[in-house]
């Protein structure tokens, strides 16, 4: 081969793996430009995909739990409506399949809404993930986003939030009865401030999904575990199922309950906030006790509210 050919060869053969390479980072300089253009939708609304929320898969996922959704009362879609989700379980498999997808039939039931789970923040800072989550309505729990859904004009926006956080995740174990929400208010704060209703959401079965490493309170694993989740920004349960992380197969049923009508206040003051408050974990516990028979639960076991 002359050596004119064979120096056009490989000039060639560097030209291809240039363009291979300045593609593939091309790509990624291009995503990450439109990334920091894109950094605030997951705390306005997100972008939801209908055709992704009525995947046939997720009515596979549904069935093999199976999980349901149960409707309690009306809901006017001229309003918009902050539901807390008890309890958190492990990885709040129920209020995903419910909120997250179509396979239980949230808009058959709740015509006229568009559900919004709420998840922590840290999430949305991931590249590729982020842009995943968000297409079955997953949005960002952090007080913006939930106020940019409470103050939306025409209503029909429905933010869904487990009230008790990643700290709730470390007691979520089968039969666990345990709530944090004593102490957590801020939702309620939320709602007053933009005249949203409270619905409390019970979602029996959540926490049998999945069994975790004893991590008593008071044990090295447990002190270790609430010590990283301020760090962290999330709580980082050891968890097992049938299977590795194959969850057990049970069944979680997630309770709607009737909302709690909420006068808006924008500067709400500290016994307004205490007063919704009690009357929301009254309107909670009512939920479970109306319904608890119905779902395994016996009579004498009650909700312990921390």
């Amino acid at each position: 081969m002359p050596a004119s050919s064979s120096r056009f060869c490989r000039s060639l053969q560097v030209f291809a793996v240039l363009q291979w390479l300045f593609l593939f980072l091309g790509l990624w300089v291009l995503y990450l430009v439109w990334l920091y253009g894109d950094r605030n939708t997951p705390q306005t609304g997100g972008r939801r995909s209908a055709w992704v929320r009525n995947w046939a898969i997720w009515r596979h996922f549904r069935d093999y739990f199976p999980i349901s959704l149960v409707k309690t009362a009306e809901l006017d879609p001229s309003h918009n409506y902050l539901f807390g989700f008890h309890p958190h379980g492990v990885l709040v498999i129920g209020a995903f399949s419910n909120f997250c997808t179509e396979a239980t039939g949230f808009s058959r039931l709740f015509p006229g809404f568009r559900p919004h789970l709420l998840m922590l923040p840290f999430w949305f800072h991931l590249p590729v993930f982020r842009d995943c989550i968000m297409l079955s309505g997953l949005v960002s729990s952090a007080k913006a986003s939930i106020a940019y859904l409470l103050s939306r004009p025409g209503g029909g926006q429905v933010a869904v939030l487990a009230v008790g956080g990643p700290l709730e995740a470390l007691e979520a174990k089968p039969g666990a009865l345990s709530l944090r929400i004593r102490n957590q208010k801020g939702f309620v704060k939320l709602a007053l401030e933009h005249g949203a209703s409270l619905v409390p959401v019970f979602s029996f079965g959540e926490n049998d999904v999945f069994q975790q490493v004893p991590n008593p309170p008071g044990s090295w694993l447990r002190m270790a575990q609430e010590a990283l989740q301020p760090l962290l920004r999330l709580s980082l349960p050891l968890f097992h199922g049938r299977l590795g992380p194959l969850p057990f197969r049970s069944h979680i049923c997630t309770v709607v309950g009737a909302p709690i009508q909420v006068r808006r206040s924008p500067r709400p003051g500290r016994a307004q906030v205490d007063a919704l408050h009690a009357l929301y974990v009254e309107r909670l516990t009512q939920l479970f006790e109306e319904h608890k028979a119905r779902y395994g639960v016996p009579a004498d076991q009650h909700l312990i509210l921390t």
